[in-house]
């Protein structure tokens, strides 16, 4: 299985449609492939052109290491020097907050990742996580 454009699109339809109905600030919402590579990417109204790249680093991080965007973050708080680390070897494509998320197939096998942000790291980890759910996939946020 991979993560088709028509997967993507679904996972961001419904992450957006997720942050809407929490009243969260204006979303963008990238999907990306085993490599990193975008499959789609969509930014609502309102939010600030920068999102992109915040967007792509959140998920680019975890496919890069393997792991969600939660725990990327607790090895930032506890070995900053090691997300420094892999922040200059993926060229500043790495943002090591909650919000990437690993896109899972029911076998565990990873198929992508998603990245999401215009609000709080937390919240931008549940709109993806719904995204993915939407997809019939299994979210590792």
């Amino acid at each position: 299985m991979s993560l088709t454009l028509r997967k993507a699109r679904t996972i961001i339809k419904q992450a957006l449609a997720k942050g809407r109905e929490a009243g969260m600030k204006p979303l963008s919402v990238i999907v990306v492939d085993t490599g990193g590579h975008p499959i789609a990417f969509e930014r609502e109204d309102g939010a600030s052109p920068g999102r992109y790249g915040i967007a792509h680093g959140k998920a680019n991080g975890c496919i890069m290491l393997g792991i969600a965007g939660s725990a990327i973050q607790a090895r930032a708080d506890s070995q900053a020097y090691f997300v420094e680390a892999m922040n200059g070897l993926y060229g500043g494509a790495f943002v090591p907050v909650k919000g990437g998320v690993l896109v899972r197939d029911r076998k565990g096998v990873i198929l992508g990742a998603v990245g999401v942000t215009g609000d709080t790291s937390d919240n931008d980890a549940i709109a993806a996580t719904a995204g993915i759910e939407a997809a019939g996939l299994v979210p590792e946020a």
